[in-house]
């Protein structure tokens, strides 16, 4: 017979007899080896308790005195859960739309096949945001992309009648929209494809921040292709941010041979980059886009697909489907995820904070030139890249900053990406910066 007993909350939360208050960072770490899928590498010796405010983390370390024990210590969040907590931790305006809800409203989660009185709210809350016709919202952020890949699939058959099973989906080299199957299939990244083949066909790639490698592929094979699928700037390959005519021209270039522009918001939007959304930095606009991370305010996962009438809406009933795609809660946590995004000014804040991070960076840069190769970034989207050299290691970078209270994660080894809360002080800003000085000064 099973026994399984579950008691308590918090840190009595207790799973047969395991308090998990009881557990050091290196006992955690072997439940989750043992337990859980290898497919995250966390920072060790450092367990996340609690949050203090809208950018500080209470972590559990090591207890120096003793491998079986904890101290407690504040850790500046430089990483922001990916760009999913734009609006801070805990943002109190989107708490209290949780609690009133669930309290006074009682209405947590009906199916799609009935309709409820708060997706009216987050239709037009998101479609007034993303200035588009129509929103179909989904969970997860990839599920945005997914779905977007679909349309764009079924406007090209339906709308602009490329033969049947001959379309092309084109997408730009370092991208990273997932780790579905199908985002894996347009991505070159080797770790992310690595024995999950057979992929998606009907997908092809051009260079990144090359209009000419767009055009040459649109020349010769406009007629079967029906989108272009494109981060506006690259986070997850290291920031990385085209000039500022690459985009307006792809739009030229789509407009011209008839391919939808399909941009991905999911990291980039919701205030991150100094617009509310980056496709807006370079004056364009969309045929269709996906947003997820920041639209659920780091409360509850939230993601949509946002677009225009004729493109949405070649979706019919049956063609496509979500359990929890706005059901009751996650339709009022993602309106009053817009509504802190808007009356809280929060892409301004990053253009103005950002602006102060990179100029902080450009004069570590400057006092390393021998060490640091590029600083770049928009609003509190923002990185900085090391030489190729073996003393230069973006994870020691990571757990120095983690040494000195700091939380960042490098990504393609020499870069380490910086993205905290939109609303983050001045002063937790230089001390970041002050952190990051220390740690490069040291390698």
């Amino acid at each position: 017979m099973l026994e399984l007993n579950i008691n308590g909350y918090g840190d009595d939360l207790t799973v047969n007899d395991v308090r998990i208050g009881d557990l050091s960072p290196s006992e955690h770490e072997k439940i989750e080896l043992d337990k859980g899928g290898q497919n995250y590498s966390p920072l060790e010796n450092v367990v996340v308790s609690k949050v203090k405010d809208s950018s500080t983390l209470i972590a559990r370390k090591p207890d120096p005195n003793d491998v079986k024990k904890y101290v407690e210590s504040e850790l500046l969040d430089g990483l922001c859960c990916y760009s999913a907590v734009n609006q801070g931790q805990l943002n109190k305006t989107i708490v209290d739309s949780v609690i009133h809800h669930l309290k006074e409203e009682k209405l947590p989660t009906v199916p799609r096949s009935i309709r409820h009185k708060y997706m009216s709210a987050f239709l037009l809350a998101a479609t007034g945001i993303t200035n588009m016709d129509k929103v179909i919202p989904k969970v997860a952020g990839v599920e945005s992309w997914e779905l977007t890949f679909k349309i764009c699939r079924r406007w090209g058959y339906l709308k602009k009648r490329i033969p049947k099973n001959k379309g092309i989906i084109v997408g730009a080299t370092g991208n990273f929209h997932g780790r579905s199957l199908t985002a894996v299939s347009m991505s070159d990244d080797p770790g992310s494809r690595d024995n999950f083949g057979p992929f998606v066909p009907g997908i092809e790639l051009v260079e990144f921040n090359n209009i000419e490698s767009i055009r040459s592929l649109f020349e010769k094979k406009g007629d079967f292709i029906s989108a272009f699928m494109v981060e506006p700037i690259q986070g997850e390959a290291g920031v990385i941010v085209p000039d500022d005519d690459y985009l307006p021209k792809v739009s030229e270039l789509c407009k011209k041979h008839n391919i939808l522009l399909a941009v991905d918001e999911v990291q980039t939007g919701f205030g991150r980059t100094g617009a509310n959304f980056a496709h807006q930095l370079y004056d364009i606009k969309p045929d269709i886009m996906g947003c997820g991370k920041a639209a659920g305010g780091g409360i509850l996962p939230v993601s949509f697909v946002a677009g225009k009438r004729e493109v949405i809406d070649v979706l019919d009933p049956g063609s496509e489907g979500s359990t929890f795609g706005g059901y009751p809660l996650a339709s009022v946590v993602g309106v009053y995820a817009i509504k802190v995004l808007i009356d809280e000014n929060l892409a301004d804040k990053a253009k103005l904070k950002g602006a102060r991070l990179i100029k902080n960076m450009e004069s570590i840069q400057s006092e390393f030139p021998d060490k640091i190769k590029e600083v770049r970034g928009k609003g509190l989207l923002t990185a900085f890249e090391m030489f190729n050299n073996k003393h230069l290691d973006g994870h020691a970078v990571s757990v120095g900053l983690l040494n000195m209270g700091v939380y960042a994660k490098e990504t393609h080894k020499t870069t380490v990406r910086i993205a905290p809360a939109l609303t983050i002080s001045n002063e937790q800003i230089d001390l970041i910066s002050t952190s990051i000085r220390s740690v490069i000064k040291g390698l």
